[in-house]
């Protein structure tokens, strides 16, 4: 730790000592990465801002992760930025670098967060990130006019104020408010050998009926291969495309395909159906079920 503190310490004396760009210069570094690929220009850019990755990385460092990685992450998002920045828009580097290293650095926080995925969509970040800011705002404006706010009034005026959906802020607070727990660790106050996952319900088949399913799908199969072979080549085409497939055919593929007319194509599929239905009558009635 304390030798990790001490890379930190220099890193960040480094960027302190480095150079401080002009317009002009910032620009003219910009065009040279863009058009020609300089890495000269390149270094010397992210350098030059470099102090202010270490900057925003900061501000994360209550999030629990180590100060070295988060200036990584933050000078990863530093070189995205170079990347992909546009000098001829008209726009400083450093306004256009803040937004990756800012993103960059949490989406690092996030993922290091919790060994279950914390959150991906827009809403979910700005709650992981604000949400106990926001609270705290709450509470105090509510000490300041004497109102007493129950805890699920809260969340939903959380939800309100940050514009993200209740279902999202309730969500994140049972995330923020909980570690992880190893599924082998033992319940509290028991000592027989039990862990957690022992308490996990097995919700697959009992192995009796699991046999019997197979053996019912195997029986099925092969009564409604029978009944396909009773078809004619073009209806068991018709069929196959347009009842066996992940992604049924459309009528009209199908007529372009046979050069049929739509109309006829349905016509065709419909007798089909029909003599099936009439071949599994007797075998499987449930069928009919499948080809609805």
């Amino acid at each position: 730790m304390a030798l990790d503190t001490a890379a930190t310490d220099r890193m960040a004396r480094k960027a302190m000592r480095a150079e401080l760009l002009d317009a002009e210069t910032e620009l003219a570094l910009a065009r040279a990465w863009r058009d020609q690929r300089d890495e000269q220009a390149l270094h010397r850019l992210v350098t030059a801002y470099m102090r202010l990755a270490i900057s925003m990385a900061s501000r994360y460092r209550r999030y629990g992760a180590p100060m070295s990685d988060l200036i990584q992450e933050a000078g990863l998002g530093l070189m995205k930025a170079a990347e992909r920045f546009d000098p001829d828009r008209g726009v400083r580097f450093s306004t256009y670098a803040v937004w990756w290293i800012k993103a960059s650095v949490q989406d690092f926080v996030m993922r290091n967060w919790s060994m279950v995925r914390t959150g991906s969509t827009t809403s979910q970040k700005a709650l992981f990130f604000n949400m106990r800011r926001v609270q705290a705002e709450l509470a105090r404006e509510a000490r300041q006019t004497g109102e007493s706010l129950e805890p699920d009034e809260m969340l939903v005026r959380v939800a309100e104020r940050i514009g993200v959906p209740l279902a999202d802020v309730l969500m994140m607070e049972g995330r923020l408010s909980g570690g992880d727990l190893s599924l082998n660790a033992k319940p509290s106050g028991e000592d027989d050998g039990h862990e957690w996952i022992d308490t996990i319900e097995d919700e697959s088949l009992p192995q009796g009926e699991a046999v019997a399913d197979r053996q019912d799908t195997r029986v099925l199969r092969g009564w409604l291969a029978d009944a396909m072979a009773a078809l004619n080549p073009r209806e068991r085409a018709i069929v196959a495309a347009r009842k066996l497939g992940e992604a049924p055919r459309t009528l009209e593929s199908l007529g372009d395909e046979l050069g049929l007319s739509k109309e006829r194509v349905r016509q065709i599929e419909a007798a089909a159906l029909a003599k099936m239905k009439r071949d599994l009558a007797t075998r499987a009635p449930g069928v009919y079920a499948f080809l609805a």
